[in-house]
């Protein structure tokens, strides 16, 4: 694995030991950001289920100003350490060890808000359309923002998930991606505080 573009292109990244992380391959991930990128200018990125914290790592590399890393596993949060220091992030990474529920929740009482979100959780894990309203119900995300959701080719999600659109849906082997864009349309109706048509 490695970081394909930007700032780190091409620093190698290490993956978790053991076979219980499934890395995003190269393919898949040069894939997911010519969908929705390629570069960025600033904003926040949340990397979820991280594991290695390649999706973050690369979304920084592209441009984005911070990334949260987020994941339940030692392991998995030593490898992502290692490979946040690998491409001189510094301050611009953020890693925690936590279940994904709390560590939302923890991340809306911060105030943070994401333009940028990386759903990529074990293939058994189907819930994701629940993390959607979770994100969405926490005010954790900025108007227009992206998530992509990373998932089992088999399980399909929905194309409109309250105010997710899906906008993107492609397959790779057994690997699918579904990337969704926010619309905040809470102004419609005047509780935006920009909202003075």
């Amino acid at each position: 694995m490695r970081v394909i573009a930007g700032e780190a292109r091409g620093r190698a990244l290490k993956a978790v030991p053991g076979m219980n992380t499934r890395p995003t391959t190269d393919k898949v991930k040069e894939a997911i950001f010519s969908m929705i990128g390629p570069y960025f200018d600033g904003g926040m990125a949340l990397d979820l289920f991280a594991g290695t914290g390649g999706l973050g790592i690369e979304a920084w590399s592209r441009g984005i100003e911070r990334t949260v890393f987020v994941d339940r596993e030692k392991v998995s949060v030593d490898t992502i350490r290692h490979n946040a220091e690998a491409v001189r992030m510094g301050n611009a990474a953020e890693i925690y060890r936590n279940d994904a529920e709390r560590a939302v929740k923890a991340l809306a009482k911060r105030g943070r808000r994401f333009r940028l979100v990386f759903l990529d959780p074990p293939y058994k894990l189907v819930n994701m359309d629940e993390m959607l309203g979770q994100l969405a119900e926490l005010d954790l995300l900025e108007q227009g923002a992206i998530v992509v959701i990373e998932h089992d080719a088999e399980h399909a999600y929905p194309e409109r998930h309250g105010r997710f659109v899906q906008f993107k849906y492609a397959k790779y082997g057994d690997t699918a991606v579904s990337i969704y864009d926010y619309n905040d349309d809470d102004s419609a109706n005047g509780s935006a505080a920009d909202d003075n048509n």
